[in-house]
């Protein structure tokens, strides 16, 4: 590359700092980020001996781009939006000092991201799973209070893991969860819900001996320690396979049920939210795309000019 190209380089790339410190105020890992975006692209244009600066680049040099990434790379749609984020908002800083008149990414779409559907569990199935513990085990019949309070409540794998005895009020039929960013919410449990906590509290936990540190935890290991999300996740795994069930199951799964039976049983999506503790009502509605599978199989199954 000239010494003039790659001047012009230098002096955008600090024009590009300066802006996303000071006019964006984005986080040092996102400048960072941005950057490295800024000098692949530069890279590529070095290989393929353009000996241009970053005002003469076209669209269809980052059209060459995209496609040299996802054939050599195999650069899926999703690191294609966040590199293309970065290239974007580089350009957005020319263009915010007279640099260039238009940007080459004006007509570049973002690749449109596929959002993946989430495994669900029916009602039977968890039942399987559940029935799958030898409840003569104390270990066994924790781990079956386990499933349990994660389906009942909807709750993520580190809420359970720390979810603390003074936060489960059995009387009132609630519990109180420590979410993200540790934001609290009240989740009502389920009869069934409230009779495997009764009888893990009255008939498991007092066998345990917690260590320093422990004692408010609900859930503790042989050792009187805390359990771990891997040990969560690995015993939800080895269930789903006692039970027979032939689909990829994490412990994510049991809070995707509960929110898709909460919304094919008549629930509307706000209280759904609340309970789920989602800051935007946009994640909840994923809901209903797995219940309107749900509403096509009643359709099929029982109106009269769709039965077989």
């Amino acid at each position: 590359m000239n010494k003039q190209a790659e001047e012009q380089w230098q002096e955008a790339l600090e024009i590009f700092r300066t802006y996303m410190l000071i006019d964006k105020s984005l986080s040092g890992n996102t400048i960072d980020s941005y950057i490295r975006d800024v000098h692949a692209l530069k890279a590529y244009l070095d290989s393929k001996k353009t000996n241009i600066g970053p005002q003469q680049v076209t669209a269809e040099d980052i059209q060459s781009y995209l496609l040299y990434l996802a054939e050599e790379y195999g650069l899926q749609s999703s690191s294609q939006a966040r590199m293309l984020s970065g290239l974007k908002t580089f350009y957005r800083s020319l263009l915010y000092e007279d640099k260039i008149d238009a940007s080459p990414l004006e007509l570049i779409k973002t690749p449109r991201l596929q959002r993946s559907l989430p495994s669900v569990l029916t009602v039977e199935e968890i039942d399987a799973m559940e029935n799958t513990f030898n409840v003569s085990l104390p270990d066994r019949a924790r781990n079956r209070c386990i499933v349990e309070t994660m389906y009942g409540c909807g709750l993520r794998v580190s809420e359970l893991v720390n979810l603390k005895v003074e936060n489960i009020y059995i009387k009132e039929a609630y519990m109180q969860v420590i979410g993200k960013g540790d934001k609290e919410r009240l989740v009502p449990m389920g009869k069934l819900t409230i009779e495997e906590l009764q009888r893990y509290m009255q008939n498991i936990r007092p066998l345990i001996q917690p260590q320093p540190g422990e004692e408010s935890y609900v859930f503790l290991n042989r050792r009187g320690r805390h359990l771990t999300r891997m040990f969560v996740f690995k015993m939800i795994k080895q269930a789903a396979m006692d039970a027979g069930i032939n689909k990829n199951i994490s412990p994510h799964t049991l809070r995707h049920s509960f929110a898709t039976h909460l919304l094919e049983g008549g629930a509307d999506l706000f209280s759904i939210q609340a309970m789920l503790g989602h800051s935007s009502i946009t994640t909840t509605e994923i809901y209903t795309h797995l219940a309107s599978d749900y509403l096509a199989d009643v359709l099929l199954s029982f109106h009269p000019r769709y039965k077989v």
